[in-house]
């Protein structure tokens, strides 16, 4: 066997599973007005979908840091990609909502893998001045997956129904299967750090306590959650200062620059969910269009942020990332605006262009604001960095789900019109980002005017 990894196929391989599963992340959220009538079940309940793949992802990615130094990486690929199908098998055959879950569970330990995996590869072996290029690559998996999904979720559930989904993905995942055992040699690895189990149990803790409480707010249950999520970061803090081999070392944090960006990337994350959760939805229960309608109408958009997401790493490559990034987060603010105003004067070509013009915007910030942020550590502190972003990525995503499922959900219970209670919720939801945006963009403004680059 060669010895050597093979760059472009090793990130191909991995961007396919990682690809594939934020792919099936938004893919399922179009489907949700069919599981709820074929389920039985509301708006808060059908969002663990989604809420529980991220949830398990937040809790595997942190393992990454032990995961690549004491096992190989072609053994972890593997593994991430039959976990991958496994899932997949059963969600195709799922009988009732529990089946669909664990299926979803599975598929969540491989993206979980997958998606630290491949950025490890990208900063272990690319060179520093293609880096920028091949992080925006890898960052096509989640700036553009989740845009593509309710576009391929909705011509499938329309078509040949929502099982359709997991069925096709399968030839896709036995392809990377083949291309990353060929590209990913069996490499040794130093099995020199220890599991700390104390750390994963408050990760655990944490963000399933944060998730639960966010699903429940009004309720006892959802305080107790709450207490649950408080006792877990404690203990996850404690032990990442204390431990000899921390999952995570959680000094990256002080690092002004790392944290400003690390906001905004997540703050971009949490738009993107949002959105393919908010619209087709919206779009389905408001203005009474089928999956397929909903799906197509995040197409274009979906067009433009794949075009954008390579080019603006090489972009940042060339002129720096200042440009690129406040320019992006600007347009998106205009385009999230104008989203936002559609929702009160629903037009369907409307939300189409205002999600084209947002989507322009995110595809020249996004990957630029983890390269940047990446960039302000020290090589060393790659792993944790690296960790941390995909950590919160995930778990940034399901709160933005979960959030935005429940205030809907409040909204539809609490008003005389349902459809009303969808506008009013969907207004809320909406509102609330554009302000989290706007902020991010002065936060990130001041930091470039600290250290113009």
């Amino acid at each position: 066997m060669n010895k050597e990894l093979k760059l472009l196929p090793a990130v191909l391989a991995t961007g396919i599973m990682a690809f594939a599963g934020v792919l099936i992340e938004t893919a399922m959220n179009v489907t949700f007005p069919t599981l709820m009538t074929e389920f039985k079940i509301s708006t808060s309940g059908v969002q663990w979908v989604t809420t529980i793949y991220l949830l398990v992802i937040s809790i595997i990615v942190p393992l990454s840091t032990y995961l690549l130094k004491n096992i190989s990486l072609r053994h972890l690929f593997l593994t991430a990609n039959l976990f991958f199908i496994l899932g997949l098998v059963i969600d195709y055959r799922s009988p009732n909502f529990a089946f669909l879950l664990i299926g979803r569970l599975a598929q969540g330990i491989s993206t979980g893998i997958a998606l630290p995996l491949m950025f490890h590869i990208i900063l272990t072996y690319s060179p520093l001045e293609k880096r920028g290029a091949m992080i925006g690559l890898g960052n096509l998996t989640t700036s553009i997956a989740p845009a593509i999904g309710p576009t391929y979720g909705g011509i499938l559930t329309s078509t040949t129904g929502w099982k359709a989904i997991f069925l096709f993905l399968i030839p896709i995942l036995l392809l990377a299967l083949v291309v990353g055992l060929k590209a990913i040699p069996s490499l040794p690895v130093s099995k020199t750090s220890t599991m700390d189990w104390f750390s994963l149990l408050g990760i655990a803790l944490m963000f399933s306590g944060f998730l639960l409480f966010l699903e429940q707010l009004t309720s006892l249950t959802g305080i107790v959650a709450l207490l649950v999520g408080i006792g877990g970061f404690i203990l996850f803090y404690q032990r990442s200062v204390s431990a000899r081999n921390p999952l995570i070392h959680l000094q990256v944090m002080k690092n002004a620059a790392y944290r400003r960006f690390l906001l905004g990337f997540l703050l971009c994350q949490c738009l993107l969910l949002a959105i393919s959760f908010v619209l087709p939805n919206f779009v389905q229960i408001v203005l009474k269009k089928d999956a397929f309608t909903a799906g197509l109408m995040m197409l274009p958009g979906a067009a433009v942020g794949a075009i954008l997401a390579p080019l603006s790493g090489r972009l940042l490559d060339h002129i720096g990332p200042k440009k690129p990034i406040i320019s992006g987060l600007l347009l998106a603010a205009i385009g999230w605006f104008g989203l936002l105003w559609l929702v009160g004067s629903p037009v369907l070509l409307g939300f189409v262009a205002g999600h084209v013009f947002y989507m322009i915007g995110i595809g020249l910030s996004y990957s630029n604001l983890m390269t940047t942020g990446l960039s302000a550590l020290p090589q060393a502190a790659y792993t944790d960095g690296n960790a941390i972003f995909n950590t919160l990525q995930q778990f940034a995503g399901a709160v933005a789900t979960a959030l935005a499922a429940t205030v809907i959900n409040q909204a539809q219970r609490h008003a005389t019109d349902f459809q009303q209670g969808t506008i009013f919720g969907s207004q809320l939801v909406l509102g609330s980002l554009l302000v989290l945006l706007l902020l991010v963009l002065l936060l990130v403004t001041i930091q470039f005017h600290k250290d113009p680059r």
